[in-house]
C-alpha cells in the first residue's frame, strides 16, 4: 500500500453466457455465474514465455485458450468462465502472499501494461478475472513497515501492532504471532510468520488504503473482481484473533466500497472453517465464500466409498444461501492435492470430479487438478509447474523451471490427456461444459433421493422442467439392481426417458405415478465401481 490512486477507470467487458433457454421477451442481462466454473491460477508455475524458468502473465495470456477459447461449443477448452489469480503483487517471496507493493505487478510476472493486456484478452473470450487481494497482513519488506520498524514516530507506526513485550498468546495452530523487533527491544504482531506483519484496521488510515488499492485494480487495472485471503483474521479484540465483531465490520465497510467502485465486482474469501463458522460472514459482507466443509464431503466420501455425509453440507448451504454465494472446489493451493489424496486413483479422481461439478454451488478447479497432478506438502511441491506436454520441462518453460517437476510429468499432461477421449482432462471438459449448457446441472435445485445400497448416492438436479439424476456408486465393486427413490411430488406423473449426459447410452425409463414419487426405479441393471452417471430425465 503505497499510494493513492486517481485513475481512470478502464470499462468492463461483459462475460459470454450460453442461452439455456430462448424468450420473446427482451433478455436480462446475462448473470456469469450462471452455470460457471472458476479456475484458479499460480502464474509463477502456469506458463513462461520469456525462458526464465519462471511463469508470467503473457505465459497466462498465451494460455488462455485453454481455459476458455470463447466458444462455447468447444471441445478443446476447458470451458471456464473466471479466473483466479494467485497473487500478482510485487512480493519478495516465491508464493505473493507477503506484498511489498500492491500497486505494482511482481516484475517477474511482468509489467502492469503486461496485465492490462492479459485482461484484455481474458474479456475477448468471456472469462472474468478475479486477483488475490492480500489484505490481513502486509511484507516485512514493504516501506511503510520498515519505516514503522525504524522510527517510533513514523505516521506509519500506527498502520501495524507493536508492544513493548511479548504477550503470552499463541496462534490457532499453537505457532508464535508475536515477533521480536531486529531495530529495538519491542515485539511486532503476525499471525502467520515474522516476513507477514499484519495490518492494524483499528487504524482508518488502513481501512481506507484497502479502498485505494481495491480502486486501483478496479479502475486502472480492470479486474472484475478479488479473492481475499485469510478473512477471519483481519482484526483482533484482546485474544480473540478470529471471527470477531470488528472483521464483520471491515468486510461489511470494504464489500460497500467495491460495490460502489464498480457494481458489477464479485468478491469471494477465504474462512477455513465450518460452515457454522462461515454463516456470518453473510449477508451483507463479501459475495461469496469457500465452502470447505463441502469440499471436504466430496474427497471423505469418494476416499471411504461412505456417501451418507455427503450431500448435508451443500443441502445446507442451498436451503441457506443463492448458489453464486458459496464455491466448493476439491483442492486448493494449500491442500495436498487430490490425486495424491486419493492414493492416485484414477477412477476415484474421476468420481470426484464428477460430483464437484454436478452439485450446486459456484465451483472453482485448482490448475493441474484438471490432469490428476500429484503434490504434496511442504507448499512448493503443491504449486509446481502446470505440465503441458512429455516434451522438456513438460512444456512449461526454454529454461531451468523455478520447481522441479512431478514425476508424473510424462503421463499426467495436457497433450497426453487431449489424445485419450477417456482421460481426467477430457472429463472435466465435458462436465464444465454441461453444467454451462444444461439448466439443471448449471442452477437446478439440489433433491437428495434415496438408493437401496449404502455405496450409492443419488440426487436430481431440477431447474423448472429440465432434470438430471446423479446415480453414484462411491464402492470398489460392481452393484447390481440398485433402486431410487423418493417422497410424492418429485416430477409430474408421466414416463420419462432417461439419457447418460456423459455419453453412456440410453437407461432404463422412469415412470412416475399419480403420487409424483419416484419408486424403486432401476435405471441401469449394473453400476460400475467408482463411477458417476449423469442421466437427463425427459
Amino acid at each position: 500500500m503505497l499510494r493513492n490512486s486517481s485513475l481512470v477507470r478502464c470499462g468492463t467487458a461483459v462475460a459470454a453466457i450460453l442461452v439455456l433457454c430462448a424468450a420473446a421477451r427482451e433478455p436480462a442481462p446475462p448473470d456469469w455465474k450462471r452455470g460457471a466454473v472458476c479456475y484458479e491460477i499460480f502464474v509463477r508455475s502456469f506458463y513462461d514465455s520469456d525462458g526464465d524458468g519462471i511463469g508470467d502473465l503473457n505465459g497466462v495470456t498465451q494460455k488462455l485458450d485453454y481455459i476458455n477459447d470463447g466458444n462455447p461449443s468447444s471441445t478443446r477448452a476447458l470451458g471456464a468462465r473466471c479466473i483466479w489469480l494467485m497473487p500478482v503483487d510485487a512480493s519478495p517471496s516465491y508464493h505473493g502472499y507477503d506484498v511489498k507493493n500492491y500497486y505494482r505487478v511482481n516484475p517477474e510476472y511482468g509489467t502492469n501494461a503486461d496485465f492490462k493486456r492479459l485482461m484484455a484478452a481474458a474479456h475477448q473470450r468471456g472469462i472474468h478475472v478475479l486477483v488475490d487481494l492480500v489484505l490481513n497482513h502486509a511484507s516485512s519488506e514493504h516501506p511503510y513497515f520498515k519505516e514503522a520498524l525504524h522510527d517510533p514516530a513514523s505516521p506509519h507506526r500506527n498502520w501495524f501492532r507493536f508492544s513493548p513485550t511479548k504477550p503470552d498468546i499463541k496462534g490457532p495452530w499453537g505457532q508464535e504471532v508475536w515477533h521480536k523487533s531486529p531495530e529495538r527491544d519491542e515485539y511486532y504482531y503476525g499471525l502467520f510468520t515474522a516476513e507477514m506483519p499484519d495490518l492494524n484496521y483499528e487504524n482508518p488510515a488502513v481501512k481506507q488504503e484497502a479502498t485505494n488499492v481495491a480502486r486501483f485494480w478496479l479502475d486502472s487495472m480492470g479486474v472484475d473482481g478479488f479473492r481475499l485471503d485469510a478473512v477471519p483474521y483481519l482484526v483482533e479484540e484482546g485474544t480473540k484473533l478470529d471471527h470477531t465483531a470488528g472483521t464483520h465490520a471491515v468486510l461489511r465497510d470494504f464489500a460497500r466500497d467495491v460495490r460502489t467502485i464498480s457494481p458489477a465486482a464479485y468478491t469471494i474469501g477465504e474462512v477455513w472453517d465450518s460452515i457454522g463458522a462461515q454463516l456470518p460472514y453473510y449477508p451483507d459482507q463479501l459475495d461469496a465464500y469457500f465452502t470447505f466443509e463441502a469440499s471436504d464431503a466430496i474427497l471423505d466420501a469418494v476416499r471411504s466409498g461412505l456417501p451418507n455425509k455427503l450431500l448435508a453440507p451443500f443441502v445446507r448451504m442451498q436451503r441457506t444461501l443463492p448458489a453464486d454465494r458459496w464455491s466448493p472446489f476439491l483442492r486448493n493451493h494449500d491442500q495436498t492435492r487430490t490425486m495424491t489424496a486419493l492414493g492416485g486413483d484414477m477412477a476415484r479422481a474421476k468420481l470426484a470430479a464428477t460430483l464437484l461439478l454436478t452439485l450446486p454451488g459456484l465451483p472453482y478447479v485448482y490448475y493441474g487438478e484438471e490432469l490428476g497432478m500429484t503434490g504434496d506438502k511442504p507448499d512448493p511441491r503443491l504449486r509446481t509447474p502446470m505440465q503441458w506436454t512429455a516434451g522438456r520441462a513438460a512444456g512449461f518453460s526454454r529454461g531451468a523451471v523455478w520447481e522441479p517437476l512431478q514425476s508424473d510429468s510424462l503421463t499426467a499432461n495436457v497433450a497426453v490427456e487431449t489424445a485419450d477421449r477417456g482421460s481426467l482432462l477430457n472429463l472435466y471438459r465435458r462436465l464444465i461444459h454441461l453444467r454451462s449448457s444444461n439448466g439443471a446441472l448449471g442452477e437446478g435445485e439440489l433433491i437428495p433421493v434415496t438408493a437401496s445400497s449404502d455405496a450409492v448416492t443419488a440426487y436430481l438436479r431440477r431447474d423448472g422442467t429440465h432434470v438430471v439424476l446423479v446415480v453414484a456408486n462411491l464402492g470398489a465393486a460392481p452393484l447390481q439392481g440398485v433402486t431410487i427413490s423418493s417422497g410424492d411430488g418429485l416430477l409430474p406423473p408421466a414416463r420419462y426417458r432417461a439419457t447418460d449426459l456423459l455419453g453412456g447410452g440410453a437407461a432404463a425409463a422412469l415412470d412416475v405415478g399419480a403420487g409424483g414419487a419416484m419408486r424403486a426405479y432401476t435405471p441401469l441393471g449394473t453400476l460400475a465401481p467408482m463411477h458417476a452417471y449423469v442421466l437427463e430425465i425427459r
